[in-house]
């Protein structure tokens, strides 16, 4: 089982079954990329846009998502290396900024030739925000100004399934990516809907609250990259070409890796939250969501996670520190919504109706304080939710997520 970079060893003995990303097929990378660039969907070639871009803007995935910047970047550094003004946004959204470690790993070999270009977006500096728009439902747009100052935007995104927005990818690059806190603390509060789930688009209030937001950027000029990756980072499937055409057709592709078929619920649930996505608590909660899709009610759901920078936003910690009950914190939320108080929300639902323990190395009075029951070992973890089901006269049935953050099961 993946925990942090390393492997731990766990000996099932009871029946069960793992879930996990297909093993898709993948071609040659650089081929891969290549040919996306030379056949965008529904928009000239990449040369030409970037040759009319007299100003040119690249927003970049931070370091919670896998996405493989260095590599596209190698692809189109030859375009890249000799145009006059071309910056770097990192669209963190309401993440911390990366480290100088992370900066290396989005950027790779290009970080030292384009470090004094390279900007990151901070949600919380008002000053670098600009008004465009409300979406219908009231979101008010508000984005970094560096998008609407330079116009012509290069997106390089990863389309992967995302527990309340569907997925990943797209339009994510602008809300929450560059956007202010406001504007993500406004849409993100469409995710105590029980439609914002997994895989979801149709329907689901917080995407479809990012794509009628997009209709702000229609000055814009963008040229999308959409990758999908394999569960171990390499290259499925890249689309570029028109925002919306390129996200849509890199979520067919999306299904194909991360969609897996699950014979039946488990009665323990061991769902892991796989590097980079353990950076802390606050991203770890997105594979207690896909693993309680598994999970027959009553039983146990074991979060597996390093946590490496500890909770991350800790408004959700705060909230489930002060509330009693589940209809505590429902109420906490009716009062006034804060961003973060979804995950809150969604850790509340899964405790209603299952035990969620934890192995991580954060301390056992934060996990407490999250409704997680701390746990150190693994092996004695799972061991211990096989007597524990036995207990409570039931056979043990497992089923495993170790790339919890990346597979939706679907239950027959």
């Amino acid at each position: 089982m993946p925990y942090g970079q390393e492997y731990i060893d766990l000996d099932v003995t009871i029946p069960h079954e793992i879930i996990a990303p297909a093993n898709v097929k993948v071609g040659k990378e650089s081929e891969v990329i290549a040919q996306a660039l030379k056949e965008p969907a529904g928009m000239e070639s990449f040369v030409s846009f970037v040759r009319k871009s007299n100003k040119l803007l690249v927003l970049v995935n931070d370091a919670t998502r896998p996405t493989p910047t260095s590599k596209v970047l190698k692809e189109l550094y030859p375009l890249l290396k000799d145009h006059p003004d071309v910056k770097f946004l990192i669209a963190t959204g309401a993440h911390r900024g990366p480290t100088e470690d992370e900066l290396r790993y989005i950027f790779g070999e290009f970080l030292d030739e384009f470090q004094s270009k390279i900007h990151v977006h901070d949600a919380r500096k008002d000053e670098d925000m600009v008004y465009l728009g409300k979406s219908s439902n009231g979101t008010e747009m508000y984005l970094n100004r560096l998008v609407t100052e330079t116009k012509n935007i290069l997106v390089i995104g990863s389309v992967e399934p995302h527990y309340f927005a569907g997925y990943t990818g797209g339009r994510k690059s602008f809300l929450p990516g560059v956007a202010a806190y406001r504007t993500i603390e406004m849409n993100h509060m469409h995710a105590l809907s029980d439609k914002a789930a997994p895989l979801a688009l149709e329907g689901n209030p917080v995407a479809e609250d990012m794509e009628d937001a997009m209709k702000v950027l229609k000055d814009l000029h963008v040229f999308s990259i959409q990758t999908v990756l394999t569960a171990d980072h390499g290259l499925y499937a890249m689309v570029a070409g028109d925002l919306k055409l390129s996200f849509e057709l890199a979520v067919e592709k999306a299904n194909e890796v991360f969609c897996t078929p699950c014979s039946r619920r488990g009665n323990i649930v061991l769902t892991v939250a796989p590097y980079p996505m353990d950076i802390d608590l606050y991203q770890s909660q997105k594979a207690l969501e896909n693993g309680k899709l598994a999970l027959e009610n009553g039983g146990t759901i074991i979060l597996v996670s390093k946590c490496r920078d500890g909770i991350g936003d800790d408004t959700f910690l705060k909230l489930l520190c002060c509330a009693q009950t589940s209809e505590d914190v429902m109420k906490k939320i009716a009062e006034g919504y804060k961003l973060g108080y979804h995950k809150a929300a969604k850790m509340v639902q899964i405790g209603m109706h299952a035990q969620m323990w934890a192995v991580s190395d954060l301390d056992t009075d934060t996990l407490k304080m999250a409704r997680l029951q701390p746990h150190t070992d693994l092996q004695e973890t799972f061991d211990k939710a096989i007597a524990a089901t036995r207990a409570a006269g039931k056979e043990p049935y497992a089923v495993i997520l170790p790339q919890g953050s990346l597979t939706v099961p679907l239950v027959k």
